[in-house]
């Protein structure tokens, strides 16, 4: 048995989506590099992508299987599955295997959580209650100490932009009434913490994006900035946290700008998506700072429109182990 790191955990998501076929490519791509996983899933449909699978006991014996075979610990699905039509009457496994996931991490027998897609609609056709992984995974740990900020924060990178948001899945009608300070104090503490503790940066620098073009200008383009969001920075800097004032959004992302920061606040959901897609549409990863575990995942879909015809691209589930393991080297160092 390997005496180096544990396996990254990786739950299949939903077993009708490419979830299998780039976990099957990833592991191609990684087998002899690492990091190793071990996927918790159906091992019967994983076998039908085209690579050796090889079910294991324990998450230990994952990383000496890694090599030659994917591992997998064996949570087979209650219904067949057919590419592209998601199946209720599986939900409860593919939410079973998530739990599973963050409960090998929180033991310690996994060094985080990689999360393949997942449908919303047959999760809560058989009563799942959560908007997503991020929710769903912060539950899960609601109850474990934790050192730091508790989040979860969600954050979005590609290539050298982390890009974190106050706001997620909101109506832009409605972000302004929820950029409050103390939002926005909340959600930089828990990145300000996750650089040191999770990217090794001793002294990070946090760059935040204006809500209002030009920033407001001085109040004529809106008051947020100068009723909300300077303040907060001016708050945060008192805690001796390496904040700007509120930048234009038009000129954070470009490559001098990126220079200039470790991470970015951005204030609403495309704020951060679009500088993300545009520098690796392909390649970009979400990742939930402040939670007692390690989560990554694709920055994609379930893909039910190509699922089953062998056209999936793993960059992304490549980039999000890859990432996973960063992470739980700078959190063991």
């Amino acid at each position: 048995m390997s005496a180096g790191p544990a396996p990254l955990a990786l739950s299949m998501g939903d077993p009708a989506g490419v979830g299998p076929e780039v976990i099957a490519k990833a592991w191609a791509a990684l087998k002899l590099e690492g990091p190793s996983f071990v996927v918790i899933g159906d091992a019967a449909l994983l076998r039908l992508q085209g690579q050796p699978v090889e079910p294991v006991l324990s998450a230990a014996d994952a990383t000496d299987v890694f090599r030659r075979a994917i591992p997998v610990l064996d949570h087979p699905l209650p219904a067949s599955v057919i590419p592209g039509r998601p199946e209720p009457v599986n939900a409860g496994a593919v939410a079973d295997w998530i739990e599973q996931a963050v409960n090998l991490a929180l033991s310690g027998e996994a060094s985080g959580v990689v999360t393949a897609p997942i449908a919303k609609a047959p999760l809560y056709a058989a009563g799942f209650r959560f908007p997503g992984h991020t929710e769903f995974i912060a539950e899960l740990t609601a109850d474990v100490p934790f050192s730091g900020t508790r989040g979860p924060v969600m954050m979005l990178t590609a290539r050298d932009l982390r890009a974190c948001l106050v706001t997620i899945h909101t109506p832009l009608s409605e972000v302004p009434e929820l950029v409050t300070a103390e939002r926005v104090c909340r959600t930089a503490r828990v990145v300000h913490e996750s650089m040191k503790r999770d990217f090794g940066i001793a002294a990070p620098r946090l760059a935040l994006a204006a809500l209002n073009p030009h920033a407001g200008e001085s109040g004529s383009i809106g008051l947020e900035e100068i009723e909300v969001l300077i303040p907060a920075a001016a708050a945060l800097r008192a805690e001796g946290i390496d904040i700007s004032d509120p930048r234009p959004a038009d000129t954070l992302f470009h490559d001098e700008a990126r220079a200039t920061y470790n991470a970015v606040l951005c204030l609403y959901h495309d704020q951060a998506l679009i500088p993300v897609k545009t520098l690796d549409f392909w390649g970009g990863v979400n990742t939930t700072l402040g939670l007692p575990v390690i989560r990554t995942s694709p920055d994609h879909g379930t893909g039910f429109d190509i699922a089953g015809k062998g056209v999936a691209r793993a960059d992304s589930l490549i980039a999000a182990v890859r990432l996973a393991g960063e992470m739980a080297a700078a959190r063991r160092g």
